[in-house]
Order: C-alpha cells, then sequence, then structure tokens
C-alpha cells in the first residue's frame, strides 16, 4: 500500500513553514506540488529538492473538479509505484484544498496510508492584515464556487481563489446584489509575505479594477455593520424579540389560528402584485408572506411542535424527493411526465391508495373555482375526461338547460344544485383551454369595476344621479365605457 504525507507550504512567506513541513521535503521522498505559482518554491529551489508540479493539468482539463480528481488519481498510482511520496500544497492542507479532501475520502476506504503536516493557512495573515478579531464569526467561501446562499451578511467573509479579473467580475456581480455597490471591502494580495503584501480598502464595485490580481489575492467583506440589508435570520430574530417578553403585545398573543386569515389574505395580494405587474411591490408582498411563515414557525417553535429549521427541512426533502427525474436516475422528458411523477410521489408520501383519496386529498379551503379546477385535473388524469374542448363545451349547454328549466321554481336547493353543476361546467371548460378560472374571473370583476366607476364619472359630468338613471340609459354608458377601455388598449 503506498504512503502520502501531504504537507502544508503556509501563506507563501518562506519563514511560516513549519519544522515539520521542512524536515519532510527534505527526506528524499519524491516531492510532488498541486502547483508551484507559490512563493515558499523558493526554498526547494535554493535546497535543489526535485519536485513534479500539477500545473500542467489545469490547462489539460475542462473543468477544476476533473483537475482534482486527475491529481489524486496520479498521486494515489504514484505512492503504489514509489511506496512514500510527499505531496505539498499551499497554506493549511485542510483549509480550502479540495484535492486533500478527496485524498482523504481514499485513505479512509483503506487504498492509501495517509499523513497530513499542518501549515499556516493564509486565514491567519489575512486577519492580521485587515485587523479584524475573527470572534465575531468568518466565513470562508470558494470563490471558484460561490452562491449567494454561501454569504453570510452577519459575519465577516473571506473569498478565495480570486485568481484574475474575470473571477473578481464575476465575483462582484455577485455580491453587488447581497451587499450593494459600496459595501467597503478588502483586496489582499501575498497576504503575509515580507515586501509583497498589498491591502486595499475599496468599495466592492471596483474589486476588479484592481490591476494586481492573481493567484495569492483574497476578498475580505466585513459583515453588514448598518443593516442596511437583512437576511433570514435577521427576520427570525426580530420574530423572536417581537414574541419576546420585551416585546409587541399583539405580536405576542397571536396563534396559528388568529393568524390564519393572514396567511390567505398576503398570498391573494402577492397574486394581485402579480395580475398588475408590479414588481417593486411584488417584492413587498413576498416579503408579507415570508414574515407569516417565520411568525408561525416561532409559534411552533415556542409550543415545542417545529421550527424553522423543520420547516426547511421538510420541503427541501419534499422537493428533493418529488423530483426524482433531477436528483435520482429516473427521467421526465416533458411537463406532463414531469407533474405526473410530482403528483405519484405526492401519493406515495400521504399513503393515498385509491383514486378517489386522490380528489379528496385537495384542500377544501381552496377558492372553490380553484379546487374544481384541481379535481377536474386529477380525474382527468385518471383518463376521465372528454377527449376535447368540444365536449366540455356541449356540457355547459347541457347544464345551462337544466338551470333555465328549473330557475322558476320554488325549488332552491336543486337550483343550488344546477347552478354548481354550471359553474363546474365552465370550470372544465377553463382546464381544456389552460385559462385559470380564479384569474379570469379576477379580470373580470376587475373590467366590471373600471367600466362601473366610467358610468359614474361620465354621469356626474352631466349631472346625473345613478340611482335616478333608467337601466336604458345606464346600458348606453355601459357600451360607451367598452368603447372607451377598447380606445385605450388600441393606443397601448
Amino acid at each position: 500500500m503506498g504512503r502520502i504525507t501531504v504537507v502544508g507550504l503556509g501563506p507563501g512567506d518562506i519563514a511560516s513553514l513549519t519544522l515539520g513541513a521542512i524536515e519532510k521535503i527534505c527526506d528524499g521522498n519524491k516531492v510532488f506540488l498541486r502547483t508551484e505559482k507559490h512563493p515558499t518554491i523558493k526554498y526547494l529551489h535554493e535546497k535543489r529538492i526535485d519536485y513534479s508540479s500539477y500545473d500542467y493539468v489545469y490547462e489539460k482539463q475542462e473543468s477544476f473538479e476533473s483537475v482534482y480528481e486527475f491529481i489524486v488519481d496520479d498521486l494515489v498510482q504514484k505512492s503504489h509505484e514509489l511506496g512514500s511520496i510527499t505531496y505539498c500544497v499551499p497554506g493549511h492542507p485542510l483549509v480550502a484544498e479540495k484535492t486533500v479532501a478527496m485524498l482523504m475520502d481514499t485513505g479512509s476506504r483503506g487504498d492509501i496510508e495517509l499523513d497530513i503536516i499542518p501549515g499556516l493557512s493564509f486565514i491567519e495573515p489575512v486577519i492580521l492584515a485587515v485587523e479584524h478579531d475573527p470572534i465575531n464569526g468568518l466565513k470562508v467561501i470558494d470563490g471558484l464556487n460561490i452562491h449567494e446562499t454561501d454569504v453570510d451578511i452577519n459575519v465577516d467573509c473571506l473569498i478565495t481563489q480570486v485568481y484574475d479579473k474575470m473571477r473578481a467580475s464575476e465575483l462582484k456581480l455577485a455580491l453587488i446584489e447581497i451587499y450593494g455597490d459600496e459595501h467597503e471591502v478588502y483586496v489582499i494580495n501575498s497576504a503575509g509575505i515580507k515586501d509583497e503584501e498589498v491591502i486595499l480598502r475599496l468599495p466592492l464595485y471596483e474589486i476588479d479594477r484592481v490591476d494586481d490580481i492573481g493567484f495569492l489575492t483574497s476578498v475580505y467583506i466585513p459583515r453588514i455593520k448598518n443593516k442596511a440589508r437583512y437576511d433570514i435570520y435577521d427576520l427570525m430574530r426580530i420574530m423572536e424579540r417581537l414574541r419576546g417578553k420585551e416585546g409587541c403585545p399583539w405580536d405576542a398573543e397571536q396563534t396559528h389560528i388568529s393568524l390564519r386569515e393572514y396567511v390567505i389574505e398576503e398570498a391573494y395580494e402577492v397574486v394581485e402584485t402579480i395580475n398588475n405587474d408590479d414588481m417593486d411591490a411584488l417584492a413587498d408582498e413576498l416579503g408579507d408572506l415570508l414574515l407569516q411563515v417565520v411568525f408561525h414557525s416561532q409559534i411552533g417553535k415556542e409550543e415545542g411542535y417545529f421550527n424553522f429549521w423543520d420547516v426547511t427541512t421538510n420541503i427541501c426533502n419534499k422537493l428533493i424527493n418529488r423530483h426524482p427525474h433531477v436528483f435520482s436516475d429516473n427521467t421526465a422528458d416533458n411537463v406532463t411526465e414531469a407533474l405526473k411523477s410530482w403528483n405519484d410521489m405526492k401519493a406515495e408520501e400521504k399513503n393515498i391508495e385509491s383514486y378517489t383519496d386522490r380528489l379528496r386529498d385537495i384542500p377544501k379551503s381552496l377558492p372553490s373555482l380553484m379546487r374544481s379546477y384541481k379535481v377536474g385535473q386529477r380525474a382527468a388524469d385518471l383518463g376521465f375526461d372528454w377527449k376535447d374542448v368540444s365536449g366540455a363545451l356541449e356540457k355547459v349547454y347541457e347544464e345551462l338547460e337544466e338551470v333555465i328549466t328549473i330557475i322558476n321554481s320554488n325549488d332552491k336547493e336543486s337550483l343550488e344544485s344546477e347552478i354548481g353543476d354550471l359553474l363546474f361546467a365552465v370550470v372544465n371548460v377553463c382546464r381544456f383551454v389552460n385559462i385559470n378560472p380564479e384569474n379570469a374571473i379576477n379580470k373580470t370583476i376587475k373590467k366590471f369595476v373600471e367600466r362601473f366607476e366610467f358610468i359614474e364619472v361620465e354621469s356626474k359630468k352631466k349631472g346625473l344621479d345613478l340611482k335616478k338613471m333608467t337601466l336604458k340609459d345606464m346600458d348606453f354608458m355601459w357600451n360607451k365605457a367598452k368603447i372607451h377601455k377598447n380606445k385605450k388598449n388600441d393606443k397601448k
């Protein structure tokens, strides 16, 4: 079995090499470097130590992941051939060093024996350079694979591997979305290397304008102190305070039951802003809806039933489980197959055993039009449906005739049933033409109110009272409102 000893070369200054690292480098075993683009390589030259570098692999492979895989595979092979080798990496072997993590996995499987000689990481000289105590939190993030969710605005963040201007530019665009243009950051080159260290403090939007960006460049982002921006953790802390002893009496007395109406109200306000195509208002209303989730989560935490982490864990598990065509080996080549997969997994989770149970599973608290749409859709998924929209339209005419026949009777119960059948038939037509009936009726209500407003405004101009106008006069004004609306649309 081969043995690989991983040696940390420190952040760059030769004085930062540990005695253990020096002894191992000089013990006569073959030395391999992940990269020779590191200042301490001067020491190897001075000591006439022969080494091989993997810098050439970066040019041959298409991704960093494939580079790392090649290096690890080659190191394992070389260790089997030579018995014992030394592998040198910048900084500390266990800090932001992917190849070492992969070697540790290999070692845990028994394929190699692995020793690690630590070195000073790049973190210590960076902290010294910016003079920030990490006691309040420091998050180290790989600049090659940064996501908005990786960044925490409530602690300092250190971004590694900002190796050229293009990477700095991509990083800037990602971070500006979170911190804004003017948030002050540090760009540090050659941290801890005597006579080479450069520390620049500048607004975030300027980081890709720095000339000397290279493989020893890091970006240090201080946490947001003035709270111009907030994240989900801030919202959770605010809600916890509002519900606390020194908080708000109204918030403190709320329960899951008392908040029910607000959940529905906020959801509808979100829909309203979407219908109005008002993106600024949408961001605001989504915040109100998110507040309801955090509010209920805080109550659940206080009562000992669940907390916010349970909420996010449950929805993540649900999304992963219901998308086997994304997270496992199943396939879904189109929207229909993806939706079927979702519904099948949902039925499995809820132990739904019959087709009727699938229909009953649709929440009764949904608006009637939306619920009827979903019931019809689930029945159609099982093949209980017309071939095309003409069958659905014929059903509308049939139900309308039945309403007309019974409408003058005193049998209110039967009339209610027949009108319900008519409405359900109309919803089925909506389903065939892919029109959401809730959206359709809301647009009609909006249109009705606007036309009624036109009638009222026009009648006031003529000194008329709506209550004293005849139905014929109102119809005339109504048709005039329709023409007015059409002219406005033509101008658009």
